[in-house]
Parts: structure tokens; sequence; C-alpha cells
């Protein structure tokens, strides 16, 4: 994406406020005006003292007291201007920070897994930051630096157009150099934000894994990570800003130059009694303002490179194309009898490698379904097409006999009850996390779903029950009890479906005990897949699937199995049998 069309697409943002942004411009010209007509009355009071061989007294308090209102009603322009700058500069990034929010929550779940989380974070913070300051400071100084210019230019015309035309010669310089060095740093400010959001990424997953960090000793080698990373950074950091830090002085240079010459010329005028001494003042203030935009403008290029850049990976994300629109007549699935039939499904996230050939199953109301099998069988693969996280390549799933690719993605969605492996909590209380799936919950519903998940006993036991305030990550439970408040928000939903993905993998054994107790009672009567590698959990399963490279090698009971003497009698001897 161009920087011409980034602008444009900025621009359409604050357009939005077509109020706030007339104001903004009645703002910067009476702000304006008052600096343009305080020099032109600052060289009639000094023509006052000087051309008529005696100090006219009262014309200059006259001129003196105009020119203090003048500066008062621009001061309080000028503020005004600052506010609504600022304030529209603020709308604008909260629009574009609450579109992007709102377009990662349709972007497919194929997006999400190919993209570092703390990537996507800079893009929140760092990248919003960086457009913010760039509409903050470059908004306000380009509608009144272009018309500063043109003003100056009209009244340095009225009092010497000889004059003029010299300080209207250094502009095509002043742009020239300016345009040489942004063209350069442009390029520097786009690497210096894709290493900043990729070592945003580095820390998060450090910091999420400190105790793997620790564990493994691997403390010094992630500092030596991190410092390369933080020294890419750093290097890119001192190209860009190099580059645009050279754009205000190389402007001043020659704008000094310009006012030099120009005062030359003003004082041989006088001599020959083409100019007054106040008109030289008034020119030479003139000059200094025309200048002053170009200074001012090229000193917030490197804002606007920075904007610019970070402008483009924000629509970078937002052009990403979201999950595949929903049909207008899409199906509202009711509550599900629990019915669930695949049929030759093909699948694959790489085209070049296909994980799941032909896999047809057939699924009856209330059947518990247990998948296992090696990592990389395709066990999670198939949790994500009846999702629909992922649609199939080919074949069909249906549930209650209609294809789900039919049915509209909230409401098969609401018909499962997940329980997964990483247990998920936000900041709040316990009572709002376990709501968390129906905020409507009366507390007697809550307390019932928890005393249904076996957690009702360890949280009358917390210093504040059910209004104890955690973390998101809840630190200050065990991981058993964090998942018993997961187990509790499915079963206050009341979901017709379940899925319990790997969700006693990192549990002790006696909380094992206690989880599948809590198991056992929510997949009562419910059909539902359980994905496990601890065989354990899934003895009383009505059947189970053995899947390796995508396909199902073997399916039965857990004893049927067992007699069989295959793959999963061997996964099963490998975990129970003692040497």
């Amino acid at each position: 994406m161009s920087g011409k069309e980034t602008w444009r697409r900025l621009l359409a943002y604050v357009g939005q406020y077509k109020t706030t942004t007339c104001w903004v411009i009645v703002s910067a010209i009476l702000s304006v005006l008052a600096s343009l007509i305080g020099p032109y009355m600052i060289g009639q009071a000094i023509d006052h003292m000087v051309d008529k061989g005696a100090v006219d007294f009262k014309g200059i308090t006259q001129i003196l007291a105009g020119l203090g209102i003048v500066y008062i009603v621009g001061s309080l322009f000028s503020w005004l201007l600052t506010y609504l700058t600022n304030r529209i500069a603020f709308q604008t990034v909260n629009d574009m920070r609450r579109e992007l929010f709102d377009h990662f929550n349709i972007l497919p779940l194929s997006f999400h897994d190919t993209h570092p989380q703390g990537d996507s974070i800079s893009r929140f913070v760092n990248d919003m930051d960086a457009v913010s300051d760039g509409l903050l400071q470059g908004f306000s100084t380009l509608i009144t630096g272009i018309i500063t210019i043109i003003g100056s230019i009209v009244l340095m015309l009225y009092i010497s157009p000889i004059m003029t035309l010299v300080v209207l010669v250094s502009a095509p310089i002043t742009f020239g150099v300016a345009r040489f060095i942004t063209t350069r740093s442009q390029r520097m400010f786009r690497e210096q934000a894709k290493i900043l959001g990729s070592l945003n990424g580095y820390v998060e997953e450090m910091i999420g894994g400190q105790r793997v960090v620790t564990a493994f000793h691997y403390e010094n080698r992630s500092l030596e990570e991190f410092s390369a990373r933080n020294e890419q950074l750093y290097q890119a950091g001192v190209k860009s800003q190099f580059y645009g830090s050279l754009s205000n002085p190389s402007t001043r240079l020659v704008n000094n130059m310009t006012f030099s010459v120009t005062a030359m010329i003003g004082c041989i005028s006088i001599i020959l009694g083409g100019i007054s001494i106040g008109g030289l003042s008034s020119f030479l203030i003139y000059t200094n303002l025309f200048a002053k935009p170009f200074n001012e403008i090229t000193g917030v290029l490197t804002q606007f490179q920075a904007a610019t850049a970070s402008a483009q990976r924000i629509f970078t994300i937002l052009d990403s194309p979201p999950e595949q629109p929903e049909e207008s007549n899409a199906v509202q699935l009711e509550r599900s009898k629990g019915t669930i039939l695949f049929d030759h499904v093909k699948f694959s996230y790489n085209p070049e490698r296909t994980l799941i050939t032909n896999f047809s199953l057939e699924v009856k109301p209330g059947t518990r379904v247990a998948i296992v099998g090696q990592t990389g069988a395709g066990k999670t693969t198939l949790v994500n097409l009846l999702m629909r996280f992922y649609d199939v390549d080919s074949g069909s799933i249906s549930i209650d006999g209609m294809n789900i690719n039919d049915m509209s993605r909230d409401s098969l969605r609401t018909n499962f009850g997940m329980v997964l492996q990483d247990t998920w909590l936000f900041s709040g209380t316990i009572r709002d996390n376990i709501a968390y799936g129906k905020p409507e919950a009366t507390d007697e519903e809550v307390i019932a779903a928890a005393t249904a998940a076996n957690a009702h006993s360890f949280i009358k036991r917390l210093p504040h029950g059910y209004d104890t305030v955690i973390s998101g990550s809840g630190d200050s439970l065990s991981q058993g009890q964090k998942q018993l408040l997961t187990i509790a928000r499915v079963i206050l939903v009341d979901p017709p479906m379940l899925i319990l993905d790997e969700a006693t993998s990192s549990i002790d054994t006696l909380t094992e005990a206690r989880i599948q107790k809590a198991f056992m009672k929510m997949i009562a009567g419910r059909t539902s897949f359980v994905i496990a590698h601890r065989l354990s959990t899934i003895r009383e399963a009505d059947l189970i699937l053995y899947m390796k490279n995508g396909d199902v090698v073997e399916s039965g009971t857990h004893e049927g199995l067992l007699a069989s003497g295959g793959h999963y009698a061997s996964l099963y001897n490998s975990q129970f049998t003692t040497a």
C-alpha cells in the first residue's frame, strides 16, 4: 500500500468529524491571521518612532493596544486549535482501534494460527500510538502552515515584490531537501515498526513461559536472543531517526541563508528610499513566518513517516479477509439432538499436504466418542472442522441431517461446549468467570453449575467466595481449580454437545479423578468428543477412534480394542504396564 493511499484512508476516518474539522479550520485561520497582522502593526509602530522626527506616543500606544488585543485573540484560537486537533486525533485512533478489534473477532482461525500474538498486540498499542502522534503533531501544523505561507506571501508582495521574489526562490530548494530526506527515511520507519512487532512477540513468549525458561536454565540464551533483537531495533531506530533528524536542520539552513540575503537587500532598499525601516522590520518577520512552516512541516515529517508505516501495518490486518461470509438464508440451528455425520471429509492446512483424506463417521445422540493417536494425527483438526473454525475441502459434516456449511456459525457454536487444555480466565470475580457464557445467570444457577463441577467447595474457601477477584492468568488458583471453573462455565450454558480437548493432560492424578467425576456428570446424555493422551480418562467411552495420519485406523470400545492388540492396545499398555 502506497503512502498516498494510506493517508487517504486515514483522512477518511478524520472526515467523519466534519463539524469539529470545520472548527479546526476556522481556528487555524483566525490564529494565523492574528500572527500575520501583528508584524504589520509592529512595523507601523516603528515608523511612528523614526519617520516623523519625533516619537508619536499616542499613535504608538493605540497600535500597541490593538496589538495586545490581536495577540490575545490569536492565543485563544491557537488553544482552541490545539484542543480540537487533539480531540480529532484521539477520536480517529479510537475508531481505528475499535474497528481493528472488531475485525480481529471475525478473522478466521487460520490467521491467528499464523500470526504471533505479540506482533498483533503491537499493532493495537505501538502502531496506534504512532498514528496518534502523527495526527496530533501533523494535523494542526499542516493546516496552519499552509495558511501562514499563503498569508505571508500576500503581505510580503504588498511590502516589496522584489524581496518577495528572493524569498520565493528558496521554497523549491527547501522542498527538494525535505523530499530527498523523507523518501529515504520512510523505508527505515517501516523496518523499525516491523522489528518492534517481532520484539513484542518474543517478549510475550518469554514472559508467558518464564517457568520453562527458568527450569531449563535458558535465561542466558533468552537474554542473548533478546539482546540481538533489541540491537536490531536499536540500529533500525538510529537509522530512521538519523535521516529524520536531518530534515529540520537542513531546511533551517536554507531559510537562514535566505533571511540573510533578504536583510541585506532590504538595507540597500532603505538607503535608496524604496522601503521604510518599519516596512523592512515587518518584511523580515514575514520572512521568518514564511520559513517557519517549512521547518515545522519537515520536522513533523519524521512523525508522518512513522505514522504511515504503522498505519500500513494496521490496514494490512483490516484488509485481511474475514471468515467466509454466511449466506443470507443461513439456517439457525436450534438445540441439537446430537446426531453428527462426517461424510468422506477431506481437509488440508497446506494444499501440498493433505491431512485428512477420506474420513467418515456417524455419531448418534448421546454417544461419547474418544479420539486418540499420536501428535499430528488430526485429532484436534476434526474439532476445528466440526466447529467450522476451518471449512472442509470436500465431503460434508452434518448435524441433525443439516450440512453445517448451511448453518450460521453462531448458532452452530452455541450448541457446543468446549473445555480445553489451556484454561482461559479473565480478570474479574469467580462468579463472572463462571457466567461468562450466560451473563444473565442468577446466583443460584452459578452455584448449581459450580456444585455440579465439584468446584463449589474450593470456591467457598476463597477469601470472598464467588466474589473473589482473580487475575486473567488465575495465578492464585491451581491448574485443577482453573479447570473446574471452565467446566462449571460449560455446565451453566448447558450445551447439547461437548468437546473436551486434552482437558486433563496438565493435571495431577488426584485432581484428575475429581475432574473426571465432573466430566461424567457433564457428559451424561450429551453427544461428546473427548481428545486425550491419558487413556485412563476415556475407558468409559462408547466409541474410541485411533487416528493416524488423518485417518481412523482402529475403532471400537476400550475392551474390544485391547483384545484386538493393535495400535490402541500398544498405546494403552505403554501407559499402564510397568517393567
